[in-house]
Formats: C-alpha cells, structure tokens, sequence
C-alpha cells in the first residue's frame, strides 16, 4: 500500500513539474499550484520511504565494528539501535502532536488546504517506524531474530562477506 502512495507522489511530481515547464515553454503561462503539490508529494514520499526503508532494512549504514562483534555485542548494539530509532520515531509523532493546532489553521498559499495534510504525514511515520521497532525488540526478547538481521547494512557483494565471516567464526569456535 506505502508503495502506492510512493508510486502516486512520484506520478504527481512528475506530471506537475513537467507539465508546468512545457507550459511555461510553449505557452509563456503556468499552474500555480504545480509549484507547491510536488513539494507536498516530495514531503510524503520522503517520509513513507522511511518507513519503508527501515522495515526492508534498505537504510544507510556503518557496520564495520558491529561486523566485528560476537553475536552477544551484535544483539547489543542492535537493541541500542533499535531504542534509539524507536525514541526518535516518538519524538517525531510527539513534536507533529505539539504541532497540531497551528498546522490545522496554516493553509497553503496556493491550493489553501490545511498545512496538518502535507506535515500530517510525520504521524503516520512515527508511528509506523516505533510500531516497527517495539515489533523487533519483541521478537528480540523472543529469540526470533536471525544472525543476519543483526547487521542492519545490506550491500552488493555483503552476503559473501558474511559467510565467509561466519566460517571464520564457526572454525575458530571449534579449536
């Protein structure tokens, strides 16, 4: 569904921002409201690609030490993450909330909508990513996270460094 969404401010930036050069090209006018709905839309992509970025685990990254690190130093270093994530995702829902009444009674200058549905986003975000990150540090305190899930940094070329990793590991556990 997110990806829809993602699919729709794309489209919209794009017909917008197109649309309005070739206008301004060939016609010498423009929309006005073409200046500020690919803004909006650049505004919600940004924020449901957050979201979707965490929950694919497609966000940047250093893992140089935790790649270094036991399973034990891993699982730390995850959980710290994890809370840290967790505390700004309520920080963001927390500051939209704080935000609220002014958002609601700012309207755009152009299409004059209320601010509250272009910034209105941020409380879907956080409270989609904390939503994400209780789920993991749940299933952490379960057990049910894989070794793998533990480097949050996925590259090119990454699996091949993890097993060999692994083996290394594996062959020096059993001297």
């Amino acid at each position: 569904m997110i990806e829809i969404l993602l699919v729709l401010c794309m489209a919209v930036m794009l017909v917008m921002v197109f649309g309005n050069v070739m206008l301004r090209m060939l016609f010498n006018t423009g929309i006005d409201i073409s200046e500020e709905l690919p803004r909006f839309a650049f505004v919600w992509m940004t924020f449901l690609g957050g979201i979707i970025g965490l929950y694919r685990r497609n966000h940047l990254g250093v893992d140089i030490i935790v790649q270094a690190l036991p399973i034990a130093g891993r699982k730390i270093c995850w959980t710290i993450s994890q809370v840290v994530i967790l505390i700004c995702a309520l920080v963001i829902f927390y500051g939209t909330w704080m935000q609220h009444d002014i958002l609601k009674m700012t309207q755009s200058p152009v299409a004059e909508i209320s601010m509250l549905w272009v910034f209105g986003v941020s409380y879907v975000t956080g409270a989609a990513i904390a939503l994400i990150c209780v789920s993991n540090l749940v299933r952490l305190a379960m057990g049910d996270i894989r070794d793998d899930e533990l480097i949050e940094v996925l590259e090119e070329g990454m699996d091949e460094a993890l097993d060999a990793a692994r083996s290394t590991q594996a062959q020096e556990e059993k001297r």
